[in-house]
């Protein structure tokens, strides 16, 4: 006899993983024209960002609330919900002129922080404990397919029609969302494995989460991996530009290729046991933190070693977020667990966010280069945490 299907490739898991595709399909498009129309419009650098930075702080804020929502209406509600708004959404951007951009960014946060939430959790509900890590970095991979082939669309969209093709793109995404994601295989209703036979209010899980050592190790690593990913992100352009070494394009190129390419191919390596993943945490640290000194040193050693860097960042963060995500759906308390793997998931934006806030002045006064010699400072800062306090994880669980 043939070997059955995994359950997290059957048709019906992978209706989940095109609705997730076409769901942050708009984004990247989003991200190359607004920016673009406000300067066709006389839009300022600062009001520019703000309507940039709407979208991922409202997402962040509400991502530890979104889990008990969930629980309480059950994914395939919320979806359908979600895919309904976002619909809305992207229509009004047709509709509306720049000035509600602002507004528009901040509800789509709103709307990603839910989604997020019931994709991840409806997956975990519903898959067999062993192919969680699978289903998970399936999901993660088609959130991130749509970064990797759509900028370069989004631009020709702009320079070939203006607003008319973003307008008719975007209605187009929204319409084949909702008609593919309707009828999805999410359940009704989440599990007691899910949501616990109790669950306490939010507040009261967020206060019980400083004794919650798994959830410290784990959302400590990925908020120092975060900032540095995302400051390698936000200020690659900038950095080739001013040393004159290497080129962004080809090095986003690379590091999203690495990223899409390694969760797919690896996906049924990652441990799905509830078994603390020390080693490769702090192996995938390591890489990013190779990786960011090395793109650090690129100034003086030349483009080689930046796309070597783009394949070790790349590498460790495509890897690490589902590792991370998946141990804690194993360890988490029933009863707590949707709010904390939502505060999780703040923790990876929170660490994008810092990178972009807090790593532009360093670079300001400092150097690219010394930002990016920083940023793999703390992420061997990250691997210290792991190694030191991640040894109890496993006489805890275990």
């Amino acid at each position: 006899m043939g070997k059955s299907i995994a359950v997290s490739v059957s048709p019906p898991f992978m209706r989940l993983y095109i609705v997730t595709f076409l769901f942050f399909s708009a984004n990247p498009i989003i991200n190359i024209v607004v920016p673009l129309r406000g300067k066709a419009e006389g839009a300022s650098n600062a009001e520019i960002g703000m309507m940039m930075g709407a979208y991922m702080l409202t997402s962040m804020l509400l991502r530890p609330w979104a889990g008990n929502v969930v629980a309480r209406f059950g994914p395939q509600f919320v979806l359908r919900l979600l895919l309904l708004a976002n619909f809305i959404i992207l229509a009004l951007y047709a509709l509306l002129g720049l000035e509600w951009y602002f507004l528009l960014r901040a509800l789509q946060g709103v709307t990603t922080a839910f989604f997020s939430l019931a994709l991840q959790m409806g997956i975990v509900d519903t898959l067999p404990e062993k192919e969680r890590s699978q289903g998970l970095s399936l999901y993660l991979l088609a959130g991130m397919l749509p970064t990797v082939v759509l900028p370069m669309a989004a631009l020709y969209l702009w320079n070939w029609g203006e607003l008319y093709s973003f307008a008719a793109v975007l209605l187009i995404i929204g319409v084949t969302a909702g008609f593919v994601g309707y009828s999805s295989p999410l359940p009704s209703r989440l599990g007691s494995s899910s949501t616990g036979v109790k669950t306490s209010s939010t507040l009261a899980q967020l206060n019980q989460l400083w004794s919650n050592r798994a959830f410290l190790v784990c959302s400590s690593a990925m908020l120092i991996a975060s900032i540095g990913f995302g400051a390698v992100v936000t200020f690659i352009a900038l950095y080739t530009k001013q040393s004159g070494v290497g080129d962004a394009g080809i090095y986003l190129m690379i590091q999203a290729g690495i990223i899409v390419i390694s969760r797919f191919a690896l996906r049924t390596k990652l441990p799905s046991d509830g078994k603390w993943p020390a080693g490769l945490t702090i192996s995938l640290l390591l890489c990013m933190t190779i990786g960011t000194e090395l793109l650090a040193l690129s100034i003086h050693w030349g483009a080689a070693y930046m796309y070597v860097a783009a394949g070790l960042i790349g590498l460790g963060m495509a890897l690490l977020y589902p590792t991370l995500m998946t141990y804690l759906t194993f360890v988490l308390p029933a009863a707590s667990r949707n709010t904390l793997i939502g505060l999780f998931i703040a923790m990876s934006d929170l660490g994008v966010v810092l990178g972009n806030m807090a790593m532009g002045p360093v670079a300001d006064h400092l150097s690219y280069s010394v930002m990016y010699s920083i940023c793999a400072l703390l992420l061997l800062s990250a691997v210290a945490v792991v190694r030191i306090s991640g040894r109890r994880l496993k006489s805890e669980f275990h």
